[in-house]
């Protein structure tokens, strides 16, 4: 009687222990296929990403040499030059070209270079972020009522913005100006050479669009809109 306890008792511990056994395998298998389908969503996005970014180099290409016609006597003279950027494609102009010294206001001659640009800009690129850069050398303000050249050149980014924007049709929601003032030379500062080509605008066409940017912002206002009623 007792051996027929014993065994019954150790069926039953066999059977509670399978039990356990097998509902700790369910709980594995479940955080195995959570996390497979996590990973799987993952790598989708990323290759998402990437045929993206893919289709925006193509475009910033295409664009580059819709550039190359239309700015062919420019670049030709060495004052205009354009290159694919790890940031996007950047046209660069000496601020011999747009202004006078120490002054901010767009030239007429320049008019025309910048009217090209702009169309450009409206036809191949019309959702790319456009940044505009100023630069000077590492010569102090003299003559003019700049403060310094931080201020000269962000006023300079900002009036060939307002030339893109006003006068050429740029969705100004896709400008950016920033200026930089000596603090980021392409040549050397110790001649007159190196000093004529640090001064400069850079028109950084990005492969970013403005149109990501306001997804993501209709996305956390709607998060935000949410998240105002759950409480």
């Amino acid at each position: 009687m007792k051996r027929k306890w014993w065994v019954l008792g150790l069926a039953l511990m066999l059977t509670v222990t399978g039990c356990a056994r097998n509902k700790e395998l369910e709980r594995i298998n479940r955080e195995q296929t959570m996390t497979i389908t996590s990973l799987n969503n993952e790598i989708a996005k990323l290759n998402d990403q990437l045929e993206a970014l893919s289709r925006a180099k193509d475009d910033l290409a295409k664009t580059k040499r819709d550039l190359e016609r239309k700015l062919k006597a420019e670049l030709a003279g060495g004052d205009v030059s354009l290159s694919m950027q790890e940031r996007g494609l950047v046209l660069t102009v000496l601020d011999k070209v747009l202004f006078d010294s120490g002054k901010v206001a767009v030239k007429e001659s320049a008019m025309q270079t910048l009217d090209k640009v702009a169309q450009i800009l409206n036809e191949d690129t019309k959702d790319n972020l456009i940044y505009v850069d100023g630069h000077t050398d590492n010569e102090p303000i003299r003559y003019s009522g700049w403060k310094s050249n931080w201020e000269l050149s962000t006023g300079r980014a900002t009036e060939v913005l307002h030339y893109l924007a006003d006068t050429g049709g740029v969705n100004p929601q896709r400008l950016v100006a920033s200026g930089y003032g000596e603090f980021h030379p392409i040549s050397d500062n110790e001649n007159a050479e190196g000093r004529q080509v640090n001064r400069r605008v850079e028109i950084v066409i990005s492969p970013k669009k403005f149109t990501d940017r306001k997804i993501v912002k209709t996305a956390a206002k709607e998060a935000g809109a949410q998240e105002e009623v759950i409480k």
